[in-house]
């Protein structure tokens, strides 16, 4: 069997240092579409290092710019087609703010295999602290295709029930045509963001957007048109990828907000709102 999850689970963690930097933080937000306009004092605390704050979704590039998806892959107990494989969602809790630099050690370990019949579901696990303590935990969840059906645990529903009424506030975020160029310097360099060839193989009409740049667009625009750009206020963030964003296309991101969360739902308005985030909640206080 191509996956052994008793093996997998039983797996010592990995542990190893990650460092970054202000200009590494700086690139990301860029990356996320952050600087526009340049000189709004909003944007520049976002791009000049002498007044930087740090989005909690940095902490899925934070030392290495590796998702977790690919180094989830060659955990003991995996050996899978990488064509099957899709980032099927993410999730990060924040245990204090991120420093704008900082050394710490990331553990990583898979801390649940699924069996979902036709597939099977990986949870891949991140735990940073510092001489501090924790910082962050995340979760990657990889999907997949053809590796289920062996009678294991199929594991939680991501679904949530749809939000009730009409969203409180709607905005839309364009995403640059060269965005994905821009991301990838952060760390995750696959082709299909970048080179049409192989994003024809892959079965796309062109280079797609990383789901987690938008990821960290969604919550820059949460945090910004809901807590104030107060990014210490976020507590977790979790969201299940929908569907695929083009570069050039434009983002609408709905928001309820509730009592210390906010429920948002995000589309690519140019082909008729097809759903791109799904199952989004960010907590906060």
């Amino acid at each position: 069997m191509p996956i052994d999850a008793a093996k997998a689970l039983a797996a010592e963690p990995r542990t190893g240092e990650i460092s970054w930097n202000s200009k590494d933080v700086q690139l990301y937000h860029l990356g996320i579409g952050a600087g526009l306009p340049a000189t709004d004092p909003d944007e520049l605390r976002y791009t000049l290092e002498s007044r930087l704050h740090v989005l909690p979704s940095f902490a899925t590039v934070a030392g290495s710019g590796s998702p977790g998806v690919i180094s989830g892959l060659s955990m003991p107990g995996i050996e899978v087609d990488l064509a099957r494989v899709l980032h099927g969602g993410q999730s990060i809790v924040l245990h204090r703010p991120i420093p704008a630099t900082g050394t710490a050690t990331a553990t990583n370990r898979i801390a649940a295999v699924y069996d979902k019949g036709k597939a099977a579901v990986l949870v891949l696990r991140t735990e940073v602290a510092d001489t501090d303590g924790p910082l962050w935990t995340n979760d990657s969840q990889i999907f997949i295709k053809g590796e289920g059906g062996w009678g294991g645990d199929r594991g939680p529903s991501a679904r949530l029930d749809p939000p009730a009424g009409d969203p409180d506030r709607t905005v839309e975020r364009s995403v640059r045509e060269d965005q994905a160029l821009l991301y990838r310097l952060s760390g995750d360099w696959n082709p299909l963001h970048a080179d049409p060839e192989f994003a024809k193989v892959a079965g796309f009409e062109r280079p797609i957007l990383h789901g987690l740049c938008t990821y960290g667009m969604t919550l820059k625009a949460v945090v910004d048109t809901l807590l104030g750009g107060d990014v210490t206020r976020v507590r977790s963030y979790v969201t299940r990828f929908a569907g695929v964003v083009y570069p050039g296309e434009t983002l609408r991101i709905r928001m309820w907000p509730g009592e210390g969360s906010v429920r948002v739902a995000v589309s690519a308005v140019e082909r008729d709102d097809a759903p791109v985030l799904a199952d989004t909640v960010v907590e906060h206080t």
